[in-house]
């Protein structure tokens, strides 16, 4: 999906549109430019990008509006990228639709991993496949089985439910309070230290050395993502 693949960036500051460009090309995609909320907004429907780049600092309108505005009508894969590094905005970014946030200044190694992320991801869900593979983890939706290295693991019914959710939304950010709402309902959203304990409980149990986690990453302050292959 990688190669060839189109992303719209939408960014007012020329000199990172520029070096963008450069950078993203070089590694096989096709590039799209907006300066602005409104044109991006524009050049998504017209263009049709299998991922946008998206400033949050944006000339004509919030980069949240953007994502809000977007998520109205599609579901392409949206990765943030700002100079904003508060963890409230990274969450507000995220339970708005963006699909992950980058901090600027950024390496174009991580955003570059970020993107590809992104794009499994979508590709993922769009397959539709009951297993899940990543590592030595792997998962089988429709009979709800995990296996660690070709052994079965037993999780608990809410330990199951995380790693299910994790593994819908591979490659994603999830925000503590997405995740708190989908799995134990609204009314535990706040209860931040509960999901870090399952969480905890379930790298112990999928991870190959669960202090130094390689499928189950903590986002500080956000959230968690769980990496793809």
């Amino acid at each position: 999906m990688a190669d060839g693949a189109k992303i719209l960036v939408i960014d007012d500051e020329p000199q990172i549109r520029r070096y963008l460009r450069v950078s993203l090309e070089a590694h096989g995609f096709a590039i799209v430019e907006a300066v602005g909320g409104q044109e991006g907004l524009r050049l998504a429907a017209l263009e049709k990008p299998d991922l946008v780049v998206l400033d949050l600092g944006l000339p004509d309108m919030d980069g949240q509006a953007v994502i809000a505005r977007l998520r109205e009508w599609s579901a392409v894969p949206v990765v943030v990228l700002s100079v904003r590094a508060d963890e409230a905005d990274k969450v507000a970014a995220l339970d708005a639709g963006a699909d992950d946030y980058v901090t600027k200044p950024f390496g174009t190694g991580e955003l570059l991993a970020r993107i590809r992320a992104a794009l499994r991801h979508t590709v993922g869900a769009s397959a539709g496949t009951p297993v899940f593979t990543t590592g030595d983890l792997k998962v089988d939706l429709e009979k709800r089985q995990v296996f660690l290295r070709g052994e079965a693991v037993k999780l608990s019914p809410k330990e199951y439910d995380l790693l299910k959710l994790l593994v819908q939304h591979a490659g994603k950010v999830l925000t503590h309070q997405f995740i708190l709402r989908e799995v134990w309902g609204p009314a535990h959203e706040s209860d931040v230290q509960y999901l870090r304990v399952f969480a905890r409980q379930l790298r112990q149990k999928i991870e190959r050395e669960p202090a130094k986690p390689q499928l189950l990453l903590t986002e500080p302050g956000v959230g968690y993502r769980l990496v793809p292959d």
